[in-house]
């Protein structure tokens, strides 16, 4: 299966039908969904969609992927977190968290490489304090796209990392106290 680039728009198309098969249409032959996850994780650039109707299912065989990989002892996503993003459904917040999340894995494979340098070297020398600061300048950008108007004016002396766990603290405490207001 070869490597399709996104960036021209050259996906892989994939028909599903009735009876549930998946057919690949750029090999000419019936793949599962265990071959779409390798697609994936292959970095293949691929729809997915109804034989029938022609409407794009990707969304829900990708879904579908997920749930048949927790399923089988690959537990990835913790309980908290399921929780968390089944009770933004319906929440006024919902709209932004594609966005937000689609963010926070970006940012997360970028540090891949450092994330895994750190597990080697161990904890002994805080190999996570870049990471931190990637995050933490994340978690400022997108509180000021959540929240406009609270950037705080420039410091002439960075904060501490007390200071800014605090200052989080504060803008998350504000966030839901507007979350509860809208919500009321």
């Amino acid at each position: 299966m070869a490597k399709r680039d996104a960036q021209t728009g050259d996906k892989v198309t994939i028909k599903k039908y009735a009876n549930r098969r998946l057919y690949n249409t750029s090999s000419s032959s019936y793949i599962t969904l265990e071959d779409l996850a390798k697609m994936t994780r292959d970095g293949t650039e691929f729809e997915v969609v109804d034989a029938k109707s022609g409407d794009d299912i990707t969304h829900s065989i990708l879904t579908q992927i997920i749930m048949d990989e927790e399923a089988n002892g690959k537990q990835m996503l913790p309980v908290g977190f399921l929780r968390d993003l089944i009770s933004m459904y319906g929440n006024s917040m919902q709209s932004m968290m594609p966005q937000y999340l689609e963010a926070s894995m970006a940012n997360f494979r970028a540090n891949q490489t450092k994330i895994q340098e750190a597990f080697k070297q161990g904890l002994g020398n805080n190999p996570f304090a870049k990471i931190h600061e990637n995050n933490m300048a994340m978690m400022r950008a997108v509180g000021e796209a959540i929240l406009p108007g609270n950037k705080d004016s420039a410091e002439a002396t960075p904060p501490s990392q007390d200071d800014e766990i605090d200052a989080l603290r504060k803008q998350m405490a504000e966030m839901q106290k507007k979350l509860d207001e809208i919500g009321k």
